[in-house]
């Protein structure tokens, strides 16, 4: 029924992707959403988690980006720590510092970006900033190390797996 609905589109192809489905064909789906609403800044958005899943980190600045320009005063999701997150896979870390720390300041409640800004921070060798990080992210949730990445690019799971477990304190 939502065939030619760029809302439907892209938000079937982040849950379907959140969910493990092909992420190259979900990236196929909200281009396809892109191509029919160009200045659908939440179809930007969630391009812009495909990109960093499917290990894409350049482009998925560029679409955040471009979501912000599209929104700047309604942000849609939470850009900082999808650039951040980004950064952190190009290894850019104190970029990718300064943008987490901004997201954790924007909504401390949120898990991903203290995850993030932990491997940061014991990938740089900074491993007491890592463990103060890790024990904010424990009075939010018990889970430290989740077992469900969405990051399906080998080197960025593995990166960011073994920064987390260094920041927790666990052998990697």
């Amino acid at each position: 029924m939502g065939e030619n609905d760029p809302g439907i589109l892209a938000n079937a192809a982040f849950v379907l992707a959140l969910f493990g489905e092909d992420i190259g064909a979900m990236i196929g789906l909200v281009d396809r959403a892109l191509a029919l609403n160009p200045s659908y800044a939440r179809g930007w958005y969630l391009s812009g988690h495909l990109r960093v899943w499917a290990g894409q980190p350049d482009l998925a600045i560029e679409h955040v980006g471009t979501s912000l320009r599209l929104s700047p005063r309604e942000r849609v999701g939470a850009p900082l720590s999808l650039i951040g997150t980004a950064c952190f896979f190009k290894r850019q870390f104190v970029e990718a510092i300064s943008k987490l720390l901004l997201a954790i300041q924007d909504d401390p409640g949120s898990p991903t970006s203290y995850r993030a800004l932990a491997a940061c921070y014991a990938h740089m060798g900074h491993l007491d900033d890592a463990r103060a990080i890790v024990a904010k992210l424990r009075a939010i949730t018990p889970l430290v190390v989740p077992d469900n990445l969405p990051f399906r690019n080998p080197e960025d799971r593995e990166l960011f797996l073994s920064g987390l477990r260094l920041a927790a304190g666990e052998e990697t």
